[in-house]
């Protein structure tokens, strides 16, 4: 049983996704919110971590970091969406050169681009973001919810990169910024409130581009959904060849639980797929946030 992909497949960081309904949450300089004190995961729970590091030709360390991107949903507006990419280099600094990238999935983005961070560091207290003095206004084009959602990638994703569920400090060279992309930042910030925050879905596996060449596809995930309900389809183009359900390890709780199952796709073609996965929505778009929905394309060898 055996899908290959671009990263190795058993990378995987419980690291929790988030979008932004509100502003992010200031805490005290010295009274940091860590993920056991709220309630929520700390990055590393469900998960195995990250391997370690190998050295590339240049010497220098190669690694998986763990990103947060922005996505849209139909009701929610925009979501944060986890995913792995190759780094290299000090763990914050592989962190911000792929969030200052391009996703893997085009139906990702991200809301910085190279150049608006220009250091990271963590003090075992705070981690301290160093941005260009220029992202403290909102650009045109970005709604504020984009805004917020922009600053919660960078503290998901630094957090990851150090896998503790430490405060963000934003700053310009030498003093703490009052707002990035309009949104307050004068005070340390904590990690959004997961389920206000980040996508109720969030595939693992398959990575996008994977190719599976032994007749199975393997299928991972966080999520929230109701009574931990997935379903997933397996579409080429617009017809859907292969159809299922799975449940989640929980979801009762203010947090995102593991799901994963197997899908025997040995009888289909080779080719192109997609596979799509959605949570549960008993009021049918009548009510909340409604069903979220994540998908990755992969070939079949």
């Amino acid at each position: 049983m055996r899908t290959r992909t671009c990263l190795t497949a058993t990378l995987a960081v419980a690291l929790l996704l988030l979008g932004a309904c509100s502003d992010p949450t200031p805490v005290a300089d010295n009274s940091p919110t860590r993920g056991a004190d709220r309630g929520d995961q700390s990055p590393s729970d469900d998960e195995t971590p990250g391997e370690t590091p190998t050295e590339d030709e240049d010497g220098g360390p190669e690694r998986a970091v763990a990103v947060y991107y922005v996505g849209d949903t139909d009701r929610a507006g925009p979501r944060l969406y986890r995913e792995f990419q190759r780094g290299q280099g000090e763990a914050l600094a592989a962190s911000v050169a792929a969030l200052t990238g391009p996703p893997l999935d085009g139906d990702y983005r991200s809301m910085w681009t190279e150049g608006q961070i220009t250091a990271v560091s963590y003090d075992a207290d705070v981690i301290n973001v160093i941005v260009d003095p220029a992202v403290r206004q909102r650009p045109g084009g970005m709604s504020p919810r984009e805004a917020r959602a922009a600053v919660e990638q960078v503290i998901y994703t630094m957090q990851a990169a150090i896998q503790e569920r430490a405060p963000v400090q934003f700053r310009t060279a030498d003093n703490p910024i009052d707002q990035v992309f309009g949104v307050p930042t004068s005070e340390p910030l904590a990690n959004g409130p997961m389920l206000e925050v980040l996508s109720h879905i969030n595939l693992t596996s398959p990575e996008q581009g994977s190719v599976v060449d032994d007749g199975t596809l393997e299928v991972s995930g966080v999520g929230n959904s109701f009574e931990a309900n997935v379903r997933w389809e397996i579409r080429r183009g617009d017809e859907v060849v292969m159809d299922g359900f799975t449940t989640m390890e929980g979801w009762m709780g203010p947090k995102l639980f593991p799901f994963e199952t197997t899908a025997d796709v040995g009888d289909l073609a080779p080719g192109d797929y997609t596979l799509w996965v959605t949570t549960d929505d008993p009021s049918g778009g009548t009510e909340g946030f409604g069903a979220m929905t994540d998908d990755k394309d992969f070939v079949i060898e």
